[in-house]
């Protein structure tokens, strides 16, 4: 059985290269969606597939890192409250991880859906919640435009998460062996 919080060898690594992939797409790749300040960040779909594959620890660093580094290497200073909200976001996407099989060859829809029922999750209370109330409170920010960007946030992010995230592990899981495909009988 997976545990939920086992912080390996390949978990570091995973962290590692899941931070910089997250950093170049959230800096390169994205939608501008209308509102101030936030746009459809494709990151957030392999942020939630690492998150899926090595669990919410792995999740939460790689968003927060990855989100950390694209604040300060393009704005030369970080807005904390929505790092924060972005390792929160695929820290709990990562919660899912002992539930799917996707290692053993499996991500049928029964998976899929319980994947974006954590991933909407996450993203819900991350942006909708986490970021506003820390722009609020951090910053001043007035209510009605960090609610706004929130809302905002929570939608595409989940789109992203859902659709970039759900078809890379099924991807994924089209290239391990099934469980048990490899016995005698």
């Amino acid at each position: 059985m997976k545990k939920l919080f086992e912080f390996k060898t390949k978990t570091i690594v995973a962290t590692g290269l899941g931070a910089a992939l997250f950093t170049l797409l959230f800096m390169y790749v994205k939608i501008p969606t209308g509102i101030p300040e936030t746009d459809i960040q494709t990151a957030y779909g392999i942020g939630a597939f690492f998150a899926a594959l090595f669990g919410p620890i792995a999740g939460g660093l790689i968003a927060f890192i990855g989100h950390a580094l694209s604040d300060g290497i393009q704005y030369g200073s970080i807005w904390w409250s929505w790092v924060v909200a972005s390792g929160i976001s695929c820290f709990t996407i990562g919660l899912v991880y002992p539930k799917l099989h996707v290692e053993d060859g499996e991500f049928g829809k029964k998976d899929i859906v319980l994947f974006n029922i954590y991933q909407i999750i996450g993203n819900f209370v991350a942006w909708v919640i986490v970021a506003p109330l820390l722009d609020v409170v951090v910053y001043a920010e007035p209510a009605n435009l960090v609610v706004t960007q929130g809302v905002v946030a929570a939608i595409s992010n989940a789109i992203s998460a859902g659709v970039i995230g759900s078809i890379l592990l099924v991807l994924y899981s089209k290239t391990r062996s099934k469980k048990g495909s490899l016995t005698k009988e």
